[in-house]
């Protein structure tokens, strides 16, 4: 009878493998492995470099990393301006590698999206290296391959948001979790923590959701007493703690008069900033948690929520592709090696990646509502469940037990739902019968084997079922590259989907924001104010980050962004702005109509004059009006 030949240990070496975890001995590499894996970062790194020069750049941290780079100040707290007058609503931690980028290369947009991309191509090689040490060679390519055809991987890699870093901090935490497990050292384990406190750095919170997980993984598989897992559970978990409170506790002991007013609270405080602001108000109607700026919440309901979202038309598209098969994946991994010892390692991979996908669902399900990038972090969970499913599902078929129809199943399965997925908007329904004939061909061809089939036609069957599971979500993928597809630089989403493409979709050249490329109109206004500066310590004071943005981006300079964010952050106050005008701190204020007014807002329509519209280049005022506090009204 032929067979496949392996790709990864099966049976009987799979359970020895298990029962050594630590003996140092690497497994051999395959000659195929080198350059295919070489291969996979190769198309990793032009799906994700693709264009970086008209890359999206997201407004607000756009902003921030050119400001970032401008000074230590603004560096350290993650100053919105160069003079570090106001921080952004984040911690400072995913901008500073994009700061240093600009700081190095220059103003430049792809020097901003550059790090990304290095974060993006990191995280996939690093999880192809987990991966391989859980489950082999085979299920290493599988997950790689998965994982940077993800749509939202590659949109999100091509963007300057902070999802790109969590997701590669937190993969590196799994891999140290996971030698923690296999070797039984504690190094690898406080390790882990210390990753897990970074990536807290970059997205507060939501870096914590893998925690129990972890803990529970540990708790379980690693060798040794329960009680000395527990203990080194308990230490692991007090690094991380640590080193993700290392930043709130630096701004918390610096005096406010030293650092940027933290923006998203009304008492300049960073635990609110962390825990209030973006932690409760997301799940809570009441965004004043903890003393957050009010209406938090509100600002943040996109309407993907529920126990649904991880499949509606806007999210499904973006990362599920391989949900159906990481869940049997996970649930025949665990079941199918009930039996081995408690370390067995692989089943130890499928609690760990299946907690990982298990955990995030809920809590997307039960928050106030997600942005579809959000989902990026469950990407390398499927690519690991995906591959590692696979893997297993190809061992059982070489035994050719009965548990060898779960190989073709899974392949029709996946290529089924790749149906379902992009049946409402039919994007790319010129690959669908291709993805559907690849499934038939390799599910078929896997499923008749006889005695006298041959080794190549096996192979032939299993790689056909393969490229049929990726097709389509490599067009999704794909289409990214025309900014068409791509959504908008605050919410990127690959494919016809969400209100950027909607409201977009008529308009036959798509801008992009960029750093350094100011508009005519913007050029106007930074010219005319920097004729009229007459020492002033802020070039501008601005209504809010949505009015600043633009001008923080073309210029380093000081500009005072009063109410940050949303706009309704009491910084400064009527009385603070009111001596900053008295001092001959600032001169000119720019008020918008897309916010809601302040005290402070109201004091400078009451105190200063309105400029024409036409002295900086405009023909009407729109929805900005530019005041000059210097002048007598």
């Amino acid at each position: 009878m032929a067979t496949i030949p392996a790709a990864q240990p099966t049976g009987a070496h799979r359970r020895d493998r298990a029962a050594k975890p630590a003996s140092g001995e690497p497994e051999a590499v395959l000659k195929w492995e080198l350059p295919a894996l070489a291969g996979v970062l190769v198309v990793a790194t032009v799906l994700y470099t693709w264009g970086i020069g008209q890359a999206a750049i997201h407004p607000f941290y756009g902003a921030a990393a050119r400001s970032m780079a401008s000074g230590w100040r603004a560096f350290a707290f993650g100053g919105l301006d160069a003079s570090g007058s106001i921080s952004v609503d984040k911690l400072p931690g995913a901008f500073w590698p994009e700061a240093a980028s600009v700081w190095l290369f220059g103003p430049h947009t792809w020097a901003v999206a550059f790090p990304q991309v290095v974060e993006g191509v990191l995280t996939v090689w690093l999880l192809h290296r987990i991966v391989r040490a859980w489950a082999g060679p085979f299920a290493a390519l599988i997950a790689a391959l998965v994982l940077t055809l993800t749509p939202i991987t590659v949109v999100l890699t091509r963007a300057t948001i902070p999802d790109t870093a969590l997701t590669l901090l937190l993969v590196a935490a799994a891999g140290a979790l996971q030698k923690a497990v296999s070797s039984g050292r504690l190094l690898p384990l406080v390790t882990c923590g210390v990753w897990v406190g970074l990536a807290f750095q970059a997205k507060m919170l939501q870096a914590w959701l893998v925690l129990p997980v972890f803990a529970v993984v540990y708790q379980f598989a690693a060798p040794g007493t329960p009680l000395k897992r527990a203990l080194r559970v308990l230490l692991s978990g007090a690094v991380a703690l640590t080193v993700s409170c290392l930043w709130i506790l630096f701004a918390w002991v610096t005096p406010a008069a030293d650092r940027p007013y933290l923006d998203g609270t009304s008492n300049n405080n960073p635990f609110t900033l962390v825990f209030g602001y973006n932690g409760l108000s997301r799940f809570s109607s009441d965004s004043t948690a903890f003393g957050a700026v009010a209406g938090t919440a509100a600002s943040r309901t996109t309407g993907n929520t529920g126990w649904t979202m991880l499949i509606n038309d806007t999210v499904g598209p973006q990362v599920a592709w391989f949900l159906p098969l990481a869940l049997v994946a996970a649930v025949l991994g665990i079941v199918w090696r009930s039996g081995q010892p408690r370390t067995d390692l692989l089943r130890t991979g499928f609690l760990l990646w299946g907690g990982w996908l298990a955990v995030h669902a809920v809590v997307f399900g039960v928050s106030n509502g997600n942005h579809a990038y959000y989902t990026a972090v469950i990407a390398p969970a499927l690519a690991a469940l995906a591959g590692g499913g696979l893997a297993l599902f190809r061992s059982e078929y070489e035994a050719d037990g009965p548990r060898r129809v779960a190989l073709p199943a899974a392949i029709a399965l996946t290529a089924l739902w790749a149906l379902v997925l992009d049946w409402p908007t039919r994007f790319v329904s010129y690959l669908l019968p291709v993805a559907l004939m690849l499934a038939a061909c390799g599910a078929l061809g896997l499923w008749t084997r006889g005695p006298r089939t041959s080794p190549r036609m096996v192979q032939g069957a299993l790689a056909a079922g393969i490229a049929a599971t990726l097709v389509v979500p490599a067009g999704w993928a794909a289409s990214s590259l025309d900014p068409h597809y791509a959504g908008s630089s605050t919410s990127p989403m690959a494919g016809p989907v969400g209100f950027a493409f909607r409201d977009g979709h008529r308009v036959r050249s798509v801008s992009r924001v960029g750093i350094d490329r100011p508009s005519a109109r913007d050029a106007a206004l930074l010219g005319y104010l920097t004729a009229h500066r007459h020492g002033e310590k802020y070039l501008l004071a601005t209504q809010a980050a949505y009015t600043a943005e633009p001008l923080l981006r073309a210029e380093s300079e000081p500009m005072l962004v009063m109410g940050g964010f949303t706009g309704s952050t009491p910084f400064p106050t009527a009385g603070q702005f009111g001596t900053l005008v008295s001092t001959h701190q600032v001169r000119y204020a720019l008020l918008t109509t897309r916010r809601p007014g302040t005290p402070t807002t109201t004091w400078v329509k009451s105190h200063c004059a309105r400029v024409r519209p036409s002295a900086y280049g405009r023909r009407t005022d729109g929805s900005l009006t530019l005041y000059d506090c210097g002048a007598k009204r």
